[in-house]
């Protein structure tokens, strides 16, 4: 934690240091724009990489492996410049082409201030960063060989940046709006911000040919480098959209590369072929997405039914019932608790016990009108409420009386239980609380009297 406290203010001197000597020295310079420059760089990376547990760790180190992929492209570009034996230039092109979808989604990411992420989000964010900037590059490719010279993948290449950047700084700005500000959203803005507008500013002047190397104008690039990495530092406001923006731009991007592969498909040769992968992979993530999506919504579903729902008989649970009853105004309420189950628990055993209630439940399942509620208030208790008259109300507990008139077939044992009954019936003045108590009375008074059912008045 240390060493992490003092990277900060070494990377920032380093970074005065350059645009000092920047100033001051007119021509080109082995430690200045090969040592320094690129130096800034990496520290900005491992100050990604060990950001503080409250990022996402999947945003710094997207983050950070984008930094360090961006710096190692640089220092192959910047040794070209000074060294005789030069590094393939597709190398650096390509990982400054790979710094555009890490970042994307570190960026992402590091904006929503999660420590963990569902798979949803994950690959919505994964969708968004290929969708979008490879999609985008591919509909301009067209375009741009007419006026870019040199091979389709390399006109590729060189559009993918200012396309990438724009993309940056659009789901930047919809971030920034519309959720709260904070020191984390801002550094995050304007450290994206700086590195965009040097990236567009540096393809304006090589296509004009007035760039030069090493000019004032490079340390934007490892000043918005270091801003975002300085952002991971610090806690974000609470997220409001978040999920939606990730989702909606998912949506988006996935239509878009749907587009590129309907105009491949309409119209073949359009598209170099290695133009399509990306479109291939980002369909094939949104299908993987939907997967998950299926699995979250069935395992939500089952949640919310276990959550109604007695473990072991399969009816209703207690709370369930008193949902339901604080939502009915007619019918009779029926409090059922059974006699002789204890003998038969403490006797045979606490399985027999278990086997006994789910037989009884599913007894007395059987006779209920439709529409009726019938729950497990706990233990050898049951619950019913049901939208009938007084004399079906009277029917209905001789019907539940009668199914345990013959015996259940427990662990090979013949096993009788009776069972006493209290009802209550709705008013208008009654209420929830009160309809309880009085089936509750008459329960108890049926079991007192033995006579099996108590129907209040």
């Amino acid at each position: 934690m240390r060493t992490f406290l003092l990277l900060k203010p070494v990377a920032i001197f380093l970074l005065v240091l350059h645009f000092v000597l920047r100033l001051s020295f007119d021509q080109p310079s082995i430690f200045i724009d090969l040592i320094l420059f690129n130096l800034v760089g990496l520290l900005a990376a491992v100050i990604a990489l060990r950001a503080p547990i409250l990022t996402d760790r999947k945003a710094a180190f997207a983050i950070g492996y984008a930094q360090l992929i961006w710096s190692f492209g640089s220092i192959l570009s910047t040794s070209n410049s000074f060294f005789e034996t030069s590094f393939p230039s597709v190398i650096s092109e390509l990982c400054y082409a790979l710094f555009y979808p890490l970042i994307l989604f570190g960026v992402i990411r590091a904006f929503t201030q999660r420590v963990k992420i569902g798979a949803l989000e994950l690959l919505d964010t994964v969708i968004v960063a290929v969708g979008f900037t490879s999609v985008l590059t591919a509909f301009l490719l067209k375009p741009a060989m007419l006026t870019f010279t040199g091979s389709a993948f390399n006109v590729f290449l060189s559009i993918l940046y200012p396309v990438g950047d724009i993309v940056i700084l659009a789901i930047s700005l919809v971030y920034l709006l519309l959720n709260p500000i904070s020191k984390r959203s801002l550094l995050l803005c304007a450290g994206l911000l700086a590195f965009s507008l040097s990236d567009l500013l540096f393809i304006w002047l090589s296509i004009n040919a007035r760039y030069r190397f090493g000019s004032i104008t490079d340390d934007g690039w490892i000043l918005g480098l270091l801003l975002i990495s300085l952002s991971l530092s610090y806690s974000g406001g609470e997220e409001k959209f978040s999920e939606k923006i990730s989702s909606y731009s998912a949506t988006i991007a996935l239509i878009a590369s749907g587009s590129l592969l309907g105009v491949a498909a309409f119209n073949p040769g359009y598209f170099p072929a290695f133009v399509l992968i990306p479109g291939f992979i980002t369909i094939a993530l949104a299908f993987i997405r939907m997967s998950f999506a299926l699995q979250e919504a069935n395992s939500a579903g089952t949640e919310r039914a276990l959550a109604r729902t007695d473990e072991l008989t399969g009816l209703s649970n207690r709370r369930n019932f008193l949902t339901f009853l604080n939502n009915t105004k007619t019918g009779f309420i029926f409090l059922l608790d059974l006699d002789g189950f204890k003998l038969v628990n403490d006797s045979l055993g606490h399985d027999a016990g278990d086997q006994l209630l789910r037989q009884v439940a599913t007894r007395f399942s059987r006779v209920l009108p439709p529409n009726a509620l019938i729950a497990r208030l706990g233990g050898d208790e049951f619950g019913i409420i049901a939208n009938i008259g007084e004399q079906e109300a009277v029917e209905l507990s001789h019907a539940i009386q009668s199914t345990l008139s013959y015996p259940f077939l427990i662990s090979g044992k013949e096993v009788r239980i009776g069972v006493s009954i209290g009802i209550a019936g709705f008013t208008d003045q009654s209420n929830a609380s009160e309809l309880l108590q009085r089936a509750d009375e008459m329960m108890y008074e049926a079991k007192r009297g033995k006579d099996g059912m108590k129907i209040w008045k």
